[in-house]
């Protein structure tokens, strides 16, 4: 079977340890394109998993391997968990400020008045 990485010209064997790092490196890049990011540079190809694959191969893309990489995903985790924390005590305070508001406007004390039966 002919490696098929070998008939890329661009391909950096010392990038990449194997096939299915390549693969991984060029789906997340596809997938930040997809979601609204821009191109490292200018691009032959107009889909975002072909830009994605040619950036890769050119070496526009940088990624993290082994313990860098799950560093990265453990501070990352870390970001997400405290900006969670600080938009719920935000959202709590600011909750809590609309409904005095609110309270001005619309009484929740007044049961509505009940509807008269009908005589059938």
């Amino acid at each position: 079977m002919v490696d098929m990485l070998s008939l890329l010209p661009e391909f950096d064997h010392d990038r990449f340890d194997s096939r299915h790092r390549l693969v991984l490196v060029a789906v997340q890049r596809a997938k930040h394109l997809i979601q609204g990011a821009k191109p490292t540079g200018t691009s032959k190809f107009t889909k975002e998993t072909t830009i994605a694959l040619d950036e890769v191969l050119r070496g526009e893309v940088q990624f993290l391997t082994g313990k860098e990489a799950r560093e990265a995903l453990r501070e990352a985790k870390r970001s997400r968990e405290t900006e969670t924390e600080r938009m719920a005590a935000v959202t709590g305070e600011d909750a809590k400020e609309i409904k005095k508001e609110l309270s001005v406007y619309v009484d929740d004390s007044v049961k509505p008045a009940a509807e008269p039966e009908s005589e059938e």
